[in-house]
This record gives C-alpha cells, sequence and structure tokens, in this order.
C-alpha cells in the first residue's frame, strides 16, 4: 500500500481533548490552524496542562464548528456549560477557576499555538499501526484510548508500525517528506511526558505504563530506526518542522513520499 494521511487532530486548547478534522490548513509559522491556540495559565504565568494538572484530564471538551465556543463537562457529571472563547472569555476563566481551584487565565495564540517544542513546532506524526501495536502492550487499553494519550497531530495509514521512524535520521539532519503538496522536515523522535501513562478520561495512572514502554519500545525497534537518537526508549511519534508552506492544506487521503535528503 502506498502511505497515506489516515487522520488529523487538532487540540484546539492545550491538553484538552482533540478534534477530528478532514483538512487542516498550514500556518506561516508551520503550525495547523487553531492547533493548541489556546492555553491555561496559572497566577505564575506557568501552563495548566496535562503534565502538572492530572485533573484537566477529567474535562471533556467540544467545539463549534468554527473553534469560537467550547463546551465543557466533568467526567463524573453530565451538566454541561458553553462559553463564547472571546466574548465570554472572563466567565470560562471564572467557570475553569472553580474547577481547578485557582486562578486560571485562558491566553491565545492564533499565529504559532503553544507547542510543547518550540524548535520543532508542526504537526507530530504518528501511524496508525504504530498505535496498533501500542495497544497490544497493555491489556484492556484500546487503540482509541492509545490515540487519545498520545494526543498526535497527524496519522498515517498504509504503513507498518514505526515506520514514521524513517522520518529522522541518525545525523539528526532533517528528512524531507510530503503529504500531498505539502513539504515538512521530520527532526526527532517525540519525547514522552507523564500524560500517556495516565486514563484519558480519569487522569488516573495505569500501573507500570512507562516501565512496559520502555521495555517493549526497545524490543520492538524496527531495522530503519536510529537507536542513537535515543537517550531512552520513553519516545514515540515524530516533531516536524513545516517551513515555507504558508495556505497549504494538509486533507486526509492524501499520499505520503519521502524525498531526497539533501
Amino acid at each position: 500500500m502506498t502511505p497515506y494521511l489516515a487522520r488529523i487532530d487538532i487540540f484546539p486548547i492545550k491538553s484538552m481533548d482533540g478534534v477530528a478534522i478532514p483538512q487542516a490548513k498550514v500556518l506561516e509559522s508551520g503550525a495547523l490552524e487553531c492547533d493548541r491556540a489556546y492555553a491555561l495559565f496559572d497566577a505564575q504565568d506557568r501552563f495548566i496542562n496535562g503534565k502538572r494538572a492530572a485533573a484537566i484530564q477529567r474535562l471533556r471538551t467540544r467545539f463549534t464548528s468554527d473553534f469560537s465556543s467550547v463546551t465543557l463537562s466533568q467526567a463524573e457529571s453530565a451538566q454541561e456549560v458553553t462559553f463564547h472563547l472571546h466574548n465570554q472569555q472572563q466567565e470560562l476563566e471564572a467557570w475553569l477557576s472553580d474547577y481547578f481551584q485557582q486562578p486560571v487565565t485562558l491566553a491565545s495564540n492564533l499565529s504559532t499555538g503553544f507547542p510543547d517544542d518550540t524548535e520543532a513546532a508542526g504537526p507530530t506524526v504518528i501511524s496508525t499501526a504504530t498505535l496498533e501495536a501500542v495497544a497490544s502492550w497493555y491489556p484492556g487499553i484500546s487503540v482509541e484510548e492509545v490515540r487519545r494519550r498520545f494526543r498526535t497531530n497527524l496519522e498515517l495509514g498504509g504503513v507498518p508500525a514505526f515506520w514514521e521512524d524513517r522520518l529522522f535520521s541518525a545525523e539528526g539532519t532533517p528528512v524531507p517528506f510530503t503529504i500531498g503538496d505539502v513539504v515538512l522536515e521530520g527532526v526527532n523522535p517525540c519525547q514522552r511526558c507523564v500524560v500517556p501513562t495516565r486514563s484519558a478520561d480519569t487522569g488516573q495512572a495505569t500501573s507500570h505504563f512507562q516501565k512496559v514502554f520502555l521495555q517493549k519500545r526497545a524490543a520492538t525497534l524496527p531495522e530503519w530506526t536510529h537507536p542513537g537518537r535515543f537517550n531512552h526508549f520513553y519516545r514515540l511519534a515524530v516533531n516536524t518542522n513545516v517551513k515555507n508552506q504558508h495556505n497549504k492544506t494538509l486533507t486526509v487521503g492524501s499520499p505520503v513520499k519521502l524525498l531526497p535528503q539533501k
């Protein structure tokens, strides 16, 4: 099969639920439009995210089609509240402050978003087969749950597990590839944090998740992976940069091709 783009997920508010979309516009910064465009901050101007606050994983979010409004609910409650992200920002911040029991500010950056890796701030890439392989390591954890835990933007089909490891080089030089007519550069295997070790619904930790991951990831490295790029094996998916592709669009179903390295 020819590699192709099987799925696009964006995360309008950093650390909150993702949204599957059929196509995504590439911004001048290389970020995807509306991906991590908003983030929560505490009184010390630090991120309130899954790394620092497991409670954020108990929040469910839905967005209007234009991403102007968000509907929130708590995992243990059927009650929902809806806020316009601009016109009702103060009301939203008050609701979130009550939920987190601390002052919360909602900030936006519609140009670059709030990426975890500012040196490789393009969309993250993984394959469906990789998610399936990781799910097989944990009894009772589904592919969809693994997808929600690792929160990757672009999911590739038509390839074997860990095919995306082809998108970083042994030397650390960028690996160019295309998705449709969009040129991306693979940079490095993505270092994971505490978030994937917890349930995406409850924030409850899965026993020995990281230990199992480290063992299985090391044991299943395909021949095309460069082990020297791993200071540890708690890495999954690939960080990218996207340069000079402003206003181009990534579309589900588009072919994926590796380009010759410079």
